[in-house]
């Protein structure tokens, strides 16, 4: 079936949710390709005047019409959530795409019923401004053009990465999903020290904003891998690799290392509790 003859449906308008529909739209997919389907009132309004598109409130009508579901809602309302668009799923055979965090593929297949085409995917926040990374996992019954539409919807909103391994979706969690915070953390902690220097708040801010996004701009668009990027602009014995040799000494990759195993470990552990019925 051609990408222009689909239907989407999204259980979920929110932020995310909200953003990938945008993304649609600005890719090219027609609005009434994209439906959403929202309880929360607030969410509705926001849906109309960000994107123009009217939401349905029962998820099961929605999912009547369409050929992929988009899960896009809070873990804790999943379970409940499918219960409403099972039986459509089943009967219309859907591919299910969900982006809900931490719960798995087997969880959401015993939820269903079984027998169905699943993608789990992990996007970040940045997302939100045409940013993301995402990390994606299909399960067996997922064939090649539903892995191309899985991964059309989600290059609307950035870059993509498949994984052969569902387990690996945790360190995706650790790395690109928290991550943000991360970056922000180095940004905050950059933006105070400057200000503690002499500079003014409204300069230390610019400043900071600018060198990450030109960092990371240099980055993608480098051959070269960061640490021999970052060995270019240490001279020897200047101001750089001063401060690289305080860092060092703080062990700051160490710190890195043992949070991210720590974000790996937790996105594990909320995936059993997630799982539970």
């Amino acid at each position: 079936m051609a990408t222009k003859e689909l239907n989407i449906g999204f259980v979920g308008g929110g932020n995310m949710g909200r953003s990938l529909a945008g993304g649609l739209l600005e890719n090219g997919w027609a609005p009434e390709q994209i439906l959403i389907a929202e309880h929360n009132p607030d969410q509705r309004e926001a849906v109309l005047r960000l994107l123009g598109l009217a939401c349905e409130q029962s998820s099961a009508t929605m999912a009547a019409k369409v050929d992929v579901l988009v899960l896009a809602i809070k873990p804790q309302d999943l379970k409940s959530a499918i219960e409403e668009i099972a039986a459509s799923a089943q009967q219309r055979k859907l591919l299910v795409l969900s982006i809900v965090a931490g719960v798995r593929e087997q969880d959401i297949q015993r939820w269903l019923g079984g027998g169905l085409a699943i993608v789990r995917a992990m996007p970040n926040t940045p997302a939100l401004v045409g940013s993301g990374a995402t990390g994606l996992y299909a399960n067996a019954l997922v064939s090649e053009p539903q892995r191309d539409l899985a991964e059309s919807i989600l290059r609307a909103v950035g870059i993509t990465v498949w994984l052969d391994e569902e387990s690996l979706l945790d360190v995706v969690t650790a790395l690109s999903g928290s991550g943000p915070a991360y970056y922000l953390m180095v940004m905050e902690a950059l933006e105070k020290a400057a200000v503690a220097q002499g500079l003014t708040p409204a300069t230390a801010r610019l400043l900071t904003l600018e060198t990450a996004y030109g960092t990371a701009k240099m980055a993608l668009e480098s051959r070269e891998e960061p640490a021999q990027l970052r060995r270019r602009v240490t001279s020897p014995g200047g101001t750089t690799e001063r401060a690289i040799d305080v860092l060092n000494q703080g062990d700051m990759p160490g710190l890195l290392a043992k949070a991210l195993t720590a974000a790996t470990t937790r996105s594990r552990e909320l995936a059993e509790l997630l799982g539970q019925d």
